[in-house]
């Protein structure tokens, strides 16, 4: 038994390597909070999380104030109790994006730190399905490129060996999505897979248009047509459309993943660790979606989703988005367009220590050793 002693807290902001606009926003900063966990064996775990630009400081005072202090003393083996317990004790604030963010740090390194004294890598500690799973890829498919643009990035990622390419849609006239997407299905063929994304960008009227519009190109899908918490409407659209619906990028609830597998009104499961707030629920909605036998395809967050894909049995891509260069020593190994889960144990994400320090924002970094009265 090894009680959790010492909780270091730190968070750096990570500018996106190209730029990233959808149908709603640009995404322009990735404010990261990072949990670090040491317990009384001198074992430590690695955990974090992110933003895609606002609410980092409310992460980083949530932690420090109230959920840290709740961890010393505890015994770091008891990953879903201390979830639970957390969860509880910000219920008055859940559910919501702020608290999974900040959960999901926490979560993320008691299960570093948990897989590191097994000696185990997260894949085979999560399940073990299988070593590797194939990529889409998401980078050259931003709303504000051009066609050629995102026909070429797809050309390479093709002959790279990826699955498929990622395409925002949302642009001002349904024509202009039609026309992209054609000329997309043109180049890469019939065997290539067009995954779309409408950002929560649509009304009902111009889901269904744009669906209607675009079935003939044998989509993979398409991922949050309307606002997340319309599952009425994604019922609707689901039933009317053969492109299967994808959800999950702005759901922070197990319960809100069980509605939209129950009822029928996703095909496509699209949980992230860092905001259903962390591997421990995650886990949860990804074996709930196998008995509707619906596959999972996390958002975001590649470095730990491709563990988490491998773990798991309806585990079908990893999106790749570099995230964490920056802030690491070596990126997740990509080869034929195949992600492998890491073998080390842990996250196996090989953090570069001194590159956190010199980034961090010292308003943030603290080390916390005192339980909470």
């Amino acid at each position: 038994m090894a009680r959790i002693e010492r909780i270091q807290l730190a968070m750096v902001d990570l500018a996106p390597k190209v730029e990233r606009r959808d149908a709603i926003q640009s995404f322009v900063s990735q404010e990261t909070p990072l949990v670090a966990i040491t317990d009384s064996d001198g074992g430590q775990g690695m955990g974090y999380s992110y933003t895609i630009g606002t609410g980092g400081s409310s992460v980083m005072r949530l932690l420090a104030d109230h959920l840290c202090p709740r961890l010393i003393g505890r015994e770091a083996t008891e990953v879903e109790a201390i979830w639970h317990e957390l969860e509880f004790l910000t219920h008055a604030t859940t559910i919501g994006a702020i608290t999974s963010i900040a959960l999901a740090a926490i979560d993320t390194a008691l299960w570093d730190l948990r897989c590191r004294k097994a000696g185990l890598p997260l894949w085979r500690m999560a399940g073990g399905a299988r070593p590797s799973a194939p990529c889409y890829t998401t980078e050259g498919g931003w709303l504000h490129l051009p066609t050629e643009a995102i026909v070429e990035d797809a050309l390479n990622a093709q002959a790279q060996g990826f699955t498929g390419s990622k395409v925002k849609i949302g642009r001002p006239v349904i024509a202009e999505d039609v026309a992209r997407i054609a000329a997309l299905r043109e180049a890469v063929g019939d065997g290539y897979e067009i995954m779309t994304d409408a950002n929560q960008g649509f009304a009902r009227d111009s889901a269904r248009r744009r669906a209607e519009a675009l079935a003939t190109f044998n989509l993979a899908w398409i991922e949050e047509p309307l606002p997340a918490d319309d599952i009425a409407g994604h019922v609707s659209l689901a039933a009317s459309t053969p492109i299967p619906i994808a959800v999950g990028e702005s759901l922070y609830s197990i319960r809100h993943f069980a509605e939209y597998a129950a009822r029928d009104a996703c095909g496509i499961i699209q949980v992230d660790a860092g905001r259903i707030g962390g591997i421990t629920p995650w886990l949860k909605v990804a074996h709930m979606a196998e008995g509707f036998d619906i596959p999972v395809c996390p958002h975001f967050l590649m470095e730990l989703h491709a563990s988490l894909v491998c773990a798991v049995q309806n585990g079908r891509y990893v999106e790749y988005i570099p995230q964490l260069d920056e802030i690491t020593q070596s990126g997740l190994r990509i080869e034929n367009g195949q992600a492998f889960a890491p073998e080390t144990p842990g996250l196996g994400i090989d953090w570069d220590l001194d590159a956190i320090a010199g980034r961090a924002i010292p308003e943030f970094t603290r080390s916390i050793t005192e339980a909470a009265p």
